[in-house]
């Protein structure tokens, strides 16, 4: 049985992942960092009668995230990591403090690299493994009123593709998973870090950008499909860097690739709402 070990796991994508994984086939260790929201997992998995075991890990903690593979090791080699642990955020950079910009680094970008640093040399040397990315179709268009979130993830988009390029020879498969909107509590955890304010003179870039997520919510992806791709993603015989999930995703990477920069850029003009409206929905195919 192959070992998989996927974070951020108490919810959402990476609880899914979990379920999915061990219906076919994988003997998961699911990792997260308060082990006081594992009873879930623990139970869904014990009802279903799946090789899922709950670990604690901390993504941005490197002696956690040491301990943890340690642990999951002297069970055998790790085939499969998800980096699926993040949080989020929606606040203009001005208005961002810097700590929050390095918190949102530290878990989407930097607990990925600890986590990829930790199984590659096992991977390496047995010339077979499978890294998952999963960051967001954010990480593919400069998202305003977003820009920790989005930066963090398009750093992560970038390390993926740099790593799938270095590892190759060994045999080791590393891809980018690109969700749009997915109905996950990442919202909720992100409070702290999402401001609105009508009297802010960015007032209409959030307003925006929330519309954007609302449209997201009137046909969200599920946290299953995601964990369904993730599968595909490792599995399938032809490789794949990137795959997107959710119906704005692709409507949001196609669009921008249809545009120049300058006119993305020119979305930021004093526009009328109906103009905005009219030209988000040009560009991508999604009404606000």
């Amino acid at each position: 049985m192959q070992i998989a070990v996927v974070t951020g796991t108490s919810t959402g994508i990476g609880f899914a992942t979990s379920i999915h994984l061990a219906k076919h086939g994988y003997r998961v260790f699911a990792g997260m960092r308060n082990l006081g929201k594992a009873e879930p997992l623990r139970t869904a998995a014990a009802d279903a009668k799946l090789p899922v075991e709950v670990i604690l890990l901390d993504v941005t903690s490197a002696p956690s995230v040491t301990r943890a593979f340690e642990t999951v090791s002297a069970h055998g080699p790790i085939d499969v990591l998800v980096n699926n642990a993040g949080i989020g955020g929606a606040t203009p950079l001005e208005l961002q403090p810097e700590d929050e910009h390095r918190r949102m680094f530290d878990t989407n970008y930097f607990g990925a690299i600890r986590c990829s640093q930790a199984v590659l040399p096992g991977m390496r040397q047995r010339r077979r493994g499978a890294i998952v990315n999963v960051t967001s179709v954010g990480g593919r268009i400069a998202t305003p009123n977003q820009i920790a979130y989005s930066a963090s993830k398009w750093a992560l988009e970038c390390a993926g593709e740099a790593l799938a390029h270095e590892v190759r020879r060994f045999g080791i498969r590393v891809v980018n998973v690109e969700p749009g909107v997915v109905m996950t509590s990442i919202f909720e955890n992100s409070a702290e870090a999402t401001r609105y304010d009508k009297t802010s003179p960015y007032q209409p870039i959030m307003r925006r950008n929330g519309k954007l997520f609302a449209a997201g919510f009137r046909a969200p992806a599920r946290p299953e499909e995601v964990a369904a791709t993730i599968l595909a993603a490792i599995t399938s015989d032809e490789y794949r860097l990137r795959w997107l999930v959710g119906k704005d995703a692709v409507g949001l990477s196609e669009g921008r690739a249809r545009i120049t920069d300058e006119t993305w850029v020119a979305m930021g003009d004093d526009l009328s709402d109906e103009d905005y409206n009219r030209r988000f929905f040009e560009y991508f195919g999604i009404r606000l």
